[in-house]
């Protein structure tokens, strides 16, 4: 057994903890031991203003998410073993095209002179115009098509594990399919939607390639950030303290959820 967990843990401490290690001292000492880069991140109207738009467009992002999931979620689980494979399959599709590629498809979607902008002339005049690309809304919709897929299976889980034979003492008893799924599934299906919306969220907080490419500039995030004085300004202290706040944020957010998860929705097991 020793012989297996020896090289597993080097190969953890080489490659995950020093580089960490690495980060966070670039972010104390570059340049010198004082602690300005993150007092420049709490004090900076820049970098105040793009964590909160980070954390907007990652919450806006996982709601759109949630809300176009469950459906697709619910619809596989009601579908026979042998249907549901094949409609999963058409749900794991985005993943064999590069987000970069997805996101340069989006601008054509989304543009003025795109597919959504031109049925919309066809439907309410020439003179609709519907602005959905380079700003807010058009990375929100990029975001959220990415982060679908997660969003569906960790529902869908949770969905499967389900019992049936409550719905089924429930139609006995007389309740209707609004009253099952209010009292049974929505609620038993809790987990699944937390660990989704957990997936989702840590996802998104570190989203680059989708707000460079559909955003605008008051939608720009901290990993775009990272780039910026990683490639521009060349500050690679304030890079490293704003990797060390998107790790801790998502460490922060792992272990607040999986304590509402462990503990607030334990009583519907």
């Amino acid at each position: 057994m020793i012989a297996f967990i020896v090289p597993l843990a080097v190969f953890f401490a080489v490659f995950f903890v020093l580089p960490l290690a690495l980060v966070v001292l670039a972010s104390l000492f570059d340049p010198v031991l004082t602690g300005s880069n993150y007092q420049e991140l709490f004090t900076s109207p820049l970098y105040l203003r793009v964590l909160r738009s980070t954390l907007e467009i990652s919450g806006l992002s996982t709601v759109a998410t949630l809300l176009i999931a469950y459906p697709v979620a619910y619809h596989l689980y009601k579908q026979p073993p042998r249907r549901r494979t094949l409609l999963m399959t058409l749900v794991l599709l985005p993943f064999w095209t590069s987000i970069l590629v997805k996101s340069f498809a989006f601008t054509v979607l989304l543009g003025q002179d795109g597919i959504i902008n031109n049925i919309a002339r066809a439907l309410f005049g020439q003179d609709t115009a519907l602005k959905l690309l380079f700003n807010r809304p058009g990375v929100i919709i990029g975001m959220a098509h990415y982060l679908l897929p997660f969003m569906i299976f960790a529902i869908l889980t949770s969905l499967l594990a389900q019992n049936r034979d409550l719905r089924r003492a429930a139609e006995v008893m007389g309740a209707g399919r609004l009253k099952i799924f209010r009292s049974i599934t929505l609620p038993l299906s809790m987990p699944g939607i937390v660990a989704g919306c957990l997936i989702c969220l840590v996802l998104s907080l570190g989203m680059f390639v989708t707000p460079a490419l559909l955003g605008g500039p008051k939608d720009m995030m901290l990993a775009n950030l990272v780039e910026m004085h990683v490639r521009q300004t060349l500050d690679w202290g304030l890079a490293a303290a704003l990797t060390v706040l998107l790790i801790i944020m998502t460490g922060a957010l792992s272990a607040i959820i999986s304590h509402v998860r462990g503990g607030g929705l334990g009583s519907h097991g």
